[in-house]
């Protein structure tokens, strides 16, 4: 049966960028909610400091938690072979820090949507640089996810392999026991995909998922298009919502996953009103995992 694990998507200016809340004060929130682990990020301000990472990881497992799964943001579709080279490094920091915490998987992503790059040229940086990082993954034990993602926080151009066609393109470019799929069924609508539509395509592939909902607070798709690339990181009109009440539709989506026999981590990407929401949404989801996960 599938698991359910949060991710502070309300606090990320706090807890990577002001500073204005500590990690260990994340942990202490989160654990008022019925979940069974927290997702991390790897840029979290204390995290740069490695004496860290054993301390908050002793301190999520005192709340009788895990650390599942590590959300980072490596940019692999620049045009610089170095500034590639550093970012491969940077990932296999990044899966360091999931082993240290006693995770399994750790995010990778294509890069930016950078306006000079081809498809098939951005595939196969993309393809590339995750292939450099997969031994060094299978030695740690962690399974690299690549996510259907929309844009970092931090980023000023949308992600390269966004578009369905393009993200299957790149899933279907590298095999290796230690790579697959985070799915993020809102992250498809932004591209202009039907979710559902994707998820049959590579469901077979999905380990992990993201769990959210997405409301556009204003305009259309079309006016997301436009202000995407003009602001670093998400659009003015976007919004995540309460898991549930917005596009997506869950049963679809578990009907599928629980037909492919998943049973992997689905983590949370909500609580952006406040953690009253956010508990609404687990409770949410565990109705919805025991249904068709009996």
């Amino acid at each position: 049966m599938p698991r359910i694990a949060a991710f502070p998507k309300a606090f990320m200016q706090a807890l990577c960028k002001d500073g204005t809340m500590s990690v260990s004060e994340w942990i202490h929130l989160a654990s008022a909610l019925e979940i069974d682990g927290l997702e991390w990020y790897a840029e979290f301000l204390e995290m740069a400091d490695e004496t860290n990472w054993p301390r908050f990881r002793q301190e999520v497992e005192v709340t009788g938690r895990c650390i599942p799964m590590m959300c980072c943001s490596p940019d692999f579709t620049h045009p610089d072979a170095t500034f590639r080279a550093h970012e491969i490094a940077k990932q296999k920091r990044w899966i360091d820090m999931t082993h240290a915490l006693g995770g399994s998987y750790c995010r990778v992503l294509s890069g930016q949507r950078r306006p000079e790059l081809s498809i098939d040229e951005g595939v196969s940086l993309a393809a590339g640089c995750i292939g450099s990082c997969l031994p060094y993954a299978e030695e740690k034990c962690v399974v690299l996810i690549l996510e259907n993602h929309y844009k970092d926080d931090f980023w000023s151009y949308p992600e390269f392999a966004q578009k369905m066609d393009v993200f299957c393109q790149l899933v279907d470019a590298i095999d290796h026991p230690y790579f697959g799929v985070n799915y993020d069924p809102s992250n498809a609508f932004l591209a202009g995909d039907d979710p559902l539509v994707l998820l049959r395509r590579i469901s077979h592939r999905v380990v992990t998922m993201h769990a959210s909902d997405r409301f556009l607070i204003e305009g259309t798709l079309d006016d997301l298009r436009r202000e995407e690339s003009d602001s670093v990181g998400y659009a003015k009109r976007l919004r995540h919502g309460e898991i549930g009440k917005g596009l997506n539709d869950y049963d679809a989506i578990f009907s599928e996953l629980s037909r492919k026999g998943f049973d992997g981590w689905i983590s949370i990407e909500d609580g952006v009103d406040g953690m009253e929401q956010l508990a609404r949404s687990v409770a949410f989801l565990r109705k919805k995992v025991a249904e068709y996960w009996p």
